[in-house]
């Protein structure tokens, strides 16, 4: 946590913390499509919530080698869909999955050993799963390397390392990744201190309506600090990151409306109500 001097008295706060662990069940549960010719039925069973006929065909394919129907089996014993939820019979079809080369299938199998679902919790063996995935460009295999290094689960602590992962996710569009980035670059954790390089990696997450980048963008407006000082856009911001229930920052959106004219208040609130989130 990071506070402004203690001779300003109505300073604004701020929180800096990594916020990996929010999103510790992210599970890849997308369907692997396979060859229509040969997963279509499968697929459109499922889609349809038939999910017997579904788990029929997948079993066929699945037991003659197919990855993306051992993948789909699994999700489907973990969903238990079909048959009685089985987080062994799930890993054990991801893992099949996964030794044949599927991206998901490592991913969840990293997943099921960091959560310790259907395996004894393991953090070094989800980091060589994640690894595997990660190495084809499995953006949330990405992301969590970042924490695991950054955390020193599994591995040695090492922030080269999570910068250089959470940018290979955040380039491709993880909010969570571009956030993390950001407080690395604020920080001056495993890069060199760059506040305005931070900048860009928080609104590249506020603007996916990441709550935390939402924040501290606005704590950025708010001191000037890798922004030139403005008040509107604080507000706005720190308006946002409240309305997802961040309470520092409804905190803070009224410190900076006690520095603000009628005028600009009412600028920040039309700004607010006016954003929608980028896809």
């Amino acid at each position: 946590m990071r506070t402004t001097p203690p001779d300003d008295a109505n300073a604004m706060s701020r929180i800096k913390n990594l916020i990996w662990l929010l999103v510790g069940s992210w599970l890849a549960l997308t369907f692997a499509p396979g060859a229509p010719a040969d997963i279509g039925d499968a697929v459109t069973a499922y889609q349809q919530g038939d999910y017997d006929t579904a788990l029929k065909e997948y079993k066929i394919l699945a037991e003659q080698g197919d990855a993306d129907a051992q993948y789909n089996l699994g999700v489907m014993y973990y969903h238990g869909q079909g048959v009685p939820q089985n987080f062994e019979e799930a890993v054990k079809w991801y893992r099949k999955s996964a030794d044949r080369g599927n991206t998901d299938g490592q991913y969840n199998v990293g997943f099921m050993y960091y959560n310790g679902r259907g395996v004894v919790r393991n953090s070094k063996e989800a980091v060589r799963w994640y690894h595997k995935a990660a190495e084809q460009g499995h953006s949330r295999a990405q992301y969590y390397l970042g924490y695991m290094y950054s955390s020193g689960l599994g591995v040695p602590l090492n922030y080269k390392e999570s910068v250089d992962w959470s940018r290979k996710a955040a380039v491709q569009g993880i909010a969570s990744a571009q956030y993390n980035l950001g407080v690395m670059y604020d920080n001056g954790q495993g890069v060199s201190q760059d506040y305005k390089e931070a900048r860009n990696w928080y609104r590249k997450a506020a603007e996916q309506g990441n709550a935390g980048a939402q924040f501290n963008l606005g704590w950025m407006y708010g001191k000037g600090q890798g922004v030139p000082q403005d008040y509107v856009l604080a507000h706005m911001w720190f308006n946002l990151a409240a309305s997802q229930g961040h309470e520092i920052a409804l905190e803070n959106r009224d410190i900076a409306a006690k520095r603000m004219t009628h005028e600009q208040i009412a600028e920040a609130q039309r700004m607010a109500r006016k954003w929608r989130p980028k896809e």
